[in-house]
C-alpha cells in the first residue's frame, strides 16, 4: 500500500503542477468504467483521500490541538513572531470564528469527507474481478473508506461538535446535524467497517492502511471521549475494545521493546503501530513541522541544509530565576515532567546509519565535533544556549531595560532567539545518511495509546491497580535502570494521567482532547494562562467563512 500511495502522491504532484483547469466536457465524460484500466488504477483512487489524510494529520489540525493547550508555545521573539497576535489568542483562548487556523480545519475536514465519498462511490460501481481482484477486496476497500470517513467526522466532532452529515455528494448547503447525530454516524461507519477489514498478522508491516484494530481503535476513542462529545460517559465501553485490542482479537500488536522504534526511520517495522500515515524522501514528506521548530542555525546541529524560522518551542518548566513552575500550576512544564534518567529527556544526537538517542534541543548548541553554534538576532555573533524558560535575558544589564533576572517577565510577549526546549520527536539524519530524511512514517494510531486508553477507564471505573500496571507496562521501556518515579496507586489521580498522556504521546497532536476529556482545557491554569471558566471554548466556533457559503450552518453558542 505505501507504494501506491507514494506513487500516488508524486503522479497527483505532477498533475497539478500542469494542469490548471479542468475541460468540463471532458471531465464528464470520465466514468468509474472508462477510467479504470487496471489494479493500480483502483489503488491509485482508493488512496487519494488517504494523501489528504496525511496533510489533515497535521499542520493546522496540530496547532489546534497543541497551542491551545499546555506543552506548547510560539512566543514573540523580538521582531519575530508576533504574527497580528494570533499565537497569543490561540494560547489565552481568545480565538475568533474569523482564524484561518480553525477556517482550514472546517474545510479540510469536509473536504476529506468528500473525498472519501467521491472514491467510494466510483468503487462500489467497479466489477473488481475485471482487475484480478475479488469481491473480499471490494469489501476491504470500501470499508477503509467508511474508516476514513469516520476519521474525519472524528477529528470534525472534537473540533466543532455537529457537523452536516454527508451520506454522498449530491446535498448543497446542508445545515450541521447534532453532535448525538454525528456521534452516532461515526459509530455505524466504525462498526461497518470493523467487520469487513482484513486483520493484521504478525508479520505484516504497516504501510498506511487502516486495518480492523485502526477502526477499533477510533470506536475505542469515540466512547472515550463520549462525556466530552455528547455528555454520556462510555468508559466500560471504550475499556472493553481496548481489552480486545490488546487480546489481539483485531490483528497481532505489540508494544515495542525500545522508545524509539515507533518513531524511527524503519517504523514501518514497529510491532506497535496500529495506523500510519507513509513518509519518504521527496515523497509525501512528513516534514510540515521542521521549519517551525527549529532555529535558523540549527541545521549545523542537524549536519543538514534545510533551513527554519525558529517559531515553537515547549512552554517552559522554569521561571527566569531557574526555578520550578511545579508548585505555581499542575499543568505544563513538559521537558521537567519527564523523570531524570529517561532515554527520550536526552539532548538528540545522530549517530549514523539510521540510530540516534534522545528527543530534545535542549543547552549549549554545538555542531557534532563541539563548535558552538551562534545565534543571529539578540546574540548574533555569540553562542546559542537553548534554556527551558521565558524572558528577555539579552535585555538584563547595566544600563539596560532589566537591572536583574528578578526583574524579568516571562509571557507570550517575551521570547528570544533561543527560548525554548525544542522537540525532535521526528529523527533528523545527517547529509550524510540524507536519504533516510523523512523515512519515518507518521503514526496516526499506536498501542501504547490504547494501553493509555485502558489505563484511564479502569481508573474512571475504579480498578487503581490495574491502571497502574497498564501505565507503569509502557514507562518500563524508557528508563536505562529501574523507573525512579513509577505509577502507584498512592500517587494516580486526574493530574498524573494527564502527566502520562503528556510524556509519552509529547507533540503527537492530542494534547486538547485530554484536557477537555479531563475538564481541565477551560479551568486549569498554566504558564502564562488563566483559566476562563468558559465552557464554549472546549470547541472551537464555526468559521465565518463557512457560515457566509452556507447560510444553514449555525454557530455554536458562545461565540
Amino acid at each position: 500500500m505505501k507504494k501506491y500511495i507514494i506513487l500516488f502522491a508524486l503522479s497527483s504532484a505532477i498533475l497539478f503542477q500542469n494542469c490548471t483547469k479542468l475541460d468540463q466536457e471532458f471531465y464528464n465524460s470520465v466514468t468509474p468504467e472508462t477510467f479504470f484500466k487496471s489494479e493500480k488504477d483502483v489503488y491509485a483512487a482508493l488512496f487519494r483521500p488517504f494523501t489528504h489524510a496525511k496533510w489533515y494529520m497535521g499542520e493546522d489540525r496540530w496547532r489546534l490541538q497543541e497551542y491551545t493547550a499546555d506543552n506548547f508555545a510560539i512566543t514573540t521573539k523580538g521582531r519575530h513572531w508576533y504574527n497580528g497576535g494570533e499565537n497569543e489568542r490561540f494560547h489565552y483562548h481568545r480565538w475568533t470564528a474569523d482564524e484561518g487556523w480553525i477556517w482550514g480545519s472546517w474545510r479540510g475536514t469536509l473536504m476529506g469527507v468528500a473525498l472519501a465519498l467521491d472514491t467510494k462511490s466510483d468503487l462500489e460501481k467497479l466489477d473488481y474481478t475485471k482487475f484480478a481482484l475479488t469481491a473480499e477486496d471490494q469489501a476491504a476497500h470500501l470499508a477503509q473508506l467508511d474508516a476514513l470517513i469516520a476519521f474525519f467526522y472524528l477529528r470534525g466532532l472534537d473540533f466543532f461538535g455537529g457537523m452536516p452529515i454527508f451520506e454522498s455528494l449530491e446535498g448543497e448547503s446542508l445545515p450541521r446535524n447534532t453532535d448525538q447525530e454525528l456521534f452516532a454516524h461515526i459509530e455505524k461507519l466504525l462498526k461497518n467497517a470493523i467487520d469487513a477489514l482484513p486483520a493484521k498478522a504478525a508479520s505484516d508491516t504497516e504501510e498506511g492502511a487502516i486495518r480492523k484494530a485502526g477502526a477499533a481503535a477510533m470506536l475505542a476513542q469515540l466512547y472515550f471521549n463520549a462525556e466530552s462529545y455528547i455528555n454520556k460517559p462510555m468508559y466500560a465501553e471504550s475499556k472493553a475494545i481496548a481489552e480486545a485490542i490488546l487480546n489481539k482479537e483485531y490483528g497481532d500488536y505489540s508494544l515495542d521493546n525500545v522508545w524509539n522504534t515507533v518513531h524511527g526511520f524503519t517504523n514501518n517495522t514497529s510491532k506497535e503501530i496500529i495506523w500510519s500515515m507513509p513518509s519518504e524522501f521527496k515523497l509525501l514528506e512528513y516534514s510540515w513541522f521542521y521549519a517551525d521548530f527549529y532555529h535558523y542555525n540549527t541545521r549545523q546541529y542537524f549536519v543538514q541544509d534545510m533551513g527554519a524560522n525558529n517559531g515553537a518551542h515547549l512552554t517552559p518548566s522554569r521561571k527566569p530565576d531557574g526555578t520550578l513552575y511545579q508548585a505555581d500550576f499542575n499543568l505544563g512544564s513538559p521537558y521537567e515532567t519527564f523523570s531524570a534518567g529517561d532515554y527520550r529527556k536526552a539532548p538528540y544526537k545522530y549517530l549514523g546509519s539510521g540510530r540516534y538517542e534522545g528527543m530534545f534541543i535542549i543547552g549549549p548548541h554545538l555542531t557534532p565535533a563541539g563548535q558552538a553554534i551562534n545565534g543571529g538576532e539578540e546574540y548574533k555573533d555569540l553562542p546559542l544556549n537553548f534554556v527551558d524558560m521565558v524572558g528577555r535575558f539579552s535585555e538584563v544589564g547595566a544600563g539596560k531595560k532589566y537591572g536583574s533576572i528578578s526583574q524579568l517577565p516571562s509571557k507570550m510577549s517575551e521570547g528570544e532567539e533561543n527560548t525554548g526546549v525544542r522537540l525532535v520527536k521526528v529523527p533528523i539524519p545527517n547529509l550524510n545518511d540524507n536519504s533516510l530524511r523523512w523515512g519515518a512514517d507518521m503514526p496516526v494510531i499506536r498501542l501504547a495509546e490504547i494501553y493509555y486508553i485502558l489505563a484511564e477507564c479502569n481508573f474512571r471505573l475504579g480498578d487503581a491497580d490495574e491502571a497502574v500496571r497498564l501505565f507503569n507496562e509502557v514507562r518500563a521501556r524508557n528508563f536505562v535502570a529501574q523507573d525512579p518515579n513509577p505509577v502507584t496507586t498512592a500517587n494516580l489521580d486526574k493530574y498524573r494521567i494527564l502527566d502520562e498522556w503528556s510524556i509519552e504521546f509529547l507533540g503527537e497532536g492530542r494534547r486538547r482532547t485530554d484536557l477537555v476529556r479531563w475538564k481541565a482545557f477551560t479551568t486549569e491554569k498554566w504558564w502564562d494562562h488563566e483559566p476562563s471558566n468558559s465552557v464554549h471554548l472546549n470547541r472551537f466556533p464555526v468559521p465565518n467563512e463557512a457560515i457566509a457559503g452556507n447560510n444553514s450552518l449555525e454557530q455554536n453558542p458562545g461565540y
